[in-house]
């Protein structure tokens, strides 16, 4: 009988936490690596491709390894790898070594993420609770702690390995924290789940919703800075580029860390339809705004949004019969991961073929698809509770 009770929430939260941690840590290095290394930009996004690569090919063999060992080792062995390579991305001193670093990064990351997620399906639906908003809540208070913890240490005027290293240091001391309350078991149905199951049934609907969210939040990474500098109207400064994100997140965060309460009294398909009707409105006030303040507030409520669309999207794989658990989060974290890949790429296509307004106008519209598939996506979610 596997334990679920608070300290495997606590664990659970821990990791999301470590994980987020140490992605953003890499973020303000980027910069740093590119001037030590001189690199282009070209040359630079071939090997942020690696990280990615690294990611996208451990994540389907993340499932068989959770299935036969449990989420334990899985969650502490990668997260071991990580904070070992973490500082090797502050000192690689060439292109081809820093390429090798991104992808055993990349791929470590890659394996932690479906490990805590399906730790967090199974506390979430042995508790009989909506929990995974504030799951991955904690995985964006990590970023922010990540990057600004970073970005802090650098301005102290740390050396960049020494910084990555104290980033390391706190992942593992969070990991460490985490360890006793991982699940050491699976149940049956995980337990006795094959290599690999083509993805089909209700898997493929989810892990394409999950496609389409994650598409839209690489794509405000990549591409916001540049909508609000050169947007309708009066465009912001250079130095307020940032703004779109920053506002995108911190509502994104706020909306996960509340997301459990509001899952549990409207429902997982009731939310994931207001949210993807109110990330779409969100969209197009971007699009049509004539003013920054207007921008931002379309920047809010994407987030908001968005906030909790993926977590409904785990906890119905989670939940749903078609194929094993362990294997459908697999998958539809890698679908994920890949819409976050394609995002920019996407964005920039149909911005040079017709303008970077109708980008995100499309991504509206992919937000609006989200919220008529709600039915479907969330069948297996929550439902409400009633009071």
């Amino acid at each position: 009988m596997l334990d679920t009770g608070p300290r495997q929430r606590l664990s659970t939260r821990l990791a999301f936490l470590a994980a987020g941690l140490a992605m953003s840590a890499w973020a303000p290095l980027v910069p740093l690596a590119k001037l030590r290394l001189g690199l282009g930009e070209a040359q630079l996004g071939l090997l942020l491709l690696c990280l990615g690569a690294g990611s996208l090919l451990a994540m389907p063999s993340t499932s068989f390894l959770t299935a036969r060992f449990s989420c334990r080792p899985v969650v502490l062995c990668s997260g071991l790898i990580v904070c070992l390579v973490l500082p090797g991305l502050a000192f690689a001193p060439s292109p081809l070594l820093l390429g090798c670093v991104l992808f055993a990064f990349g791929a470590a990351i890659g394996t932690l993420d479906v490990a805590m997620n399906i730790q967090a399906v199974v506390v979430e639906k042995k508790s009989g609770a909506a929990l995974m908003s504030g799951f991955h809540g904690l995985f964006s208070v990590g970023g922010f702690l990540g990057a600004g913890t970073m970005a802090l240490l650098l301005w102290l005027g740390l050396g960049a390995t020494a910084s990555a290293i104290v980033l390391a240091l706190l992942v593992a001391a969070v990991l460490a924290g985490a360890a006793s309350g991982l699940l050491r078991e699976t149940d049956a149905q995980v337990r006795d789940a094959p290599i690999f199951v083509m993805p089909h049934g209700a898997v493929i609907l989810i892990g394409a919703l999950c496609f389409l969210c994650f598409l839209a939040e690489g794509a405000i990474l990549d591409w916001s800075a540049l909508l609000l500098t050169e947007g309708r109207g009066p465009a912001a400064g250079a130095g307020q580029g940032g703004l779109g994100y920053a506002a995108f997140a911190i509502a994104m965060t706020l909306g996960r860390l509340t997301g459990d309460k509001v899952v549990g009294r409207l429902g997982g398909q009731r939310v994931l339809l207001l949210g993807g009707l109110c990330a779409a409105a969100g969209f197009f006030c971007t699009v049509l705004a004539s003013s920054v303040a207007g921008m931002l507030a379309g920047f809010v409520l994407i987030g908001l949004g968005a906030s909790n669309i993926v977590p409904i999207l785990f906890t119905a794989a989670g939940s749903q019969r078609a194929m094993p658990a362990s294997l459908a989060v697999g998958a539809i974290t890698t679908l994920g991961y890949a819409g976050i890949l394609a995002g920019p790429a996407a964005i920039g296509f149909v911005a040079h073929a017709s303008s970077l307004p109708m980008a995100f106008a499309g991504l509206g519209c992919a937000m609006l698809l989200i919220a008529a598939s709600a039915k479907l996506g969330a069948s297996s979610a929550p439902k409400a509770v009633s009071t």
